[in-house]
């Protein structure tokens, strides 16, 4: 490779549930990057909140490292090393990798940090991390476009408090079992319970209320389980599609993580007529919400009708080495490190358009 190497941010970690699997997709990013093309900083954000520069992001959790800070307008060199006097790092990030799972990361937050420092980033922007975080507003922004969608209804926890029982039973009367209740702002399962009676609805209620103060309880249907992989801006790619067989009740977190807990089936054992259907409604579903880079787009299909409902959008989806998404594009010709280069390529475009917008407005007379 001719010139420098492109300085590569990859933040790992956070303030959420979702923290060790952020450190898991960490490990494997970190290992594919081309160390030819990239010169790679590990930055793990500590469930406290603390900002490290490590060597290796299982170390995050010792608590060693770079302590930084960031800088706005620091004359694009805004990471700061507390712990070596406040003097600036030599870190002037070309590109930034979130892969930072759940709250304080994939919801728009660090994707805002990032617009204010003006380092371009992979992946969604602040509109659509946090749309596509908040399950609530994720599924509105859905229906407007038209996409289908199981029946839900909204708690908040303050409603549920007051009246519980009446609550509950609205729930039954409107939904019936099973359901299965959701925090509004998490993934990869955590806080998510199956309820199949009226005791079961009010300990999954309790349990999801443990993480957020809005959550889902969703109509339970007898289906499969369908993802498909999106990468693009503008002009967005589909690719082949999985189906997710867990091997529990359900596709929980051990289902998702434990090792043999589930089976993927690449690609999807389904017609081509019904894989085409799929793969547009995921493309207009990312679309829907703005979406750039890369997203996950998951799908309940109905065993009896054959009939899809869009689940929900991950703008940053697992990133380990038995994650689906990078699967699903290594199935659809387009291997690990390839992917990390296009995604990358994604953010540097991106970044580069909107830096071509006005940020003062042009009186018509002065052009």
């Amino acid at each position: 490779m001719q010139g420098a190497r492109l300085r590569v941010g990859v933040l790992f970690g956070g303030r959420s549930g979702e923290h060790e699997v952020s450190v898991a997709s960490a490990r494997s990013v970190l290992g594919a990057l081309d160390r030819s093309w990239y010169e790679v900083f590990p930055i793990g954000i500590t469930p406290e909140g603390a900002w490290l520069l490590v060597e290796d992001p299982d170390r995050l959790v010792d608590g060693k490292g770079t302590r930084i800070g960031v800088v706005p307008g620091l004359s694009g060199r805004p990471l700061v090393g507390i712990d070596a006097g406040g003097g600036t790092l030599e870190e002037a990030l070309d590109v930034a990798f979130p892969v930072l799972h759940g709250p304080y990361g994939e919801d728009g937050t660090v994707q805002g940090l990032l617009e204010l420092l003006d380092i371009p980033y992979v992946g969604a922007g602040v509109l659509a991390s946090a749309m596509g975080m908040d399950k609530v507003a994720m599924k509105v922004a859905l229906q407007q476009a038209g996409l289908p969608m199981v029946s839900y209804r909204v708690l908040m926890v303050q409603g549920w408090r007051e009246d519980a029982t009446t609550v509950s039973r609205s729930l039954e009367q409107t939904l019936g079992f099973p359901v299965f209740v959701k925090p509004s702002n998490l993934g990869s399962s955590v806080g998510v319970s199956k309820a199949t009676d009226r005791a079961g609805l009010c300990h999954a209620i309790e349990e999801a209320f443990r993480y957020d103060r809005k959550i889902l309880v969703e109509q339970g249907l007898d289906c499969r389980e369908v993802e498909c992989g999106i990468l693009g801006n503008d002009q967005p790619e589909a690719s082949v599609l999985a189906e997710i067989v867990p091997k529990r009740a359900w596709y929980d977190y051990r289902a998702k993580y434990e090792p043999g807990m589930s089976e993927v089936l690449i690609p999807a054992p389904l017609p081509p007529s019904l894989t085409q259907e799929i793969q547009a409604q995921a493309i207009k579903a990312y679309q829907a919400i703005d979406c750039a880079g890369m997203a996950r787009i998951d799908f309940f299909l109905d065993r009896a009708s054959a009939r899809p409902f869009v689940n929900e959008i991950n703008t940053i989806p697992g990133f380990t080495a038995t994650s689906v998404y990078p699967k699903l594009w290594e199935a659809s010709r387009l291997g690990y490190s390839a992917l990390l280069d296009r995604l990358i390529q994604l953010a540097l475009e991106r970044h580069g358009e909107r830096r071509q917008l006005l940020t003062a407005y042009e009186k018509p007379e002065d052009r």
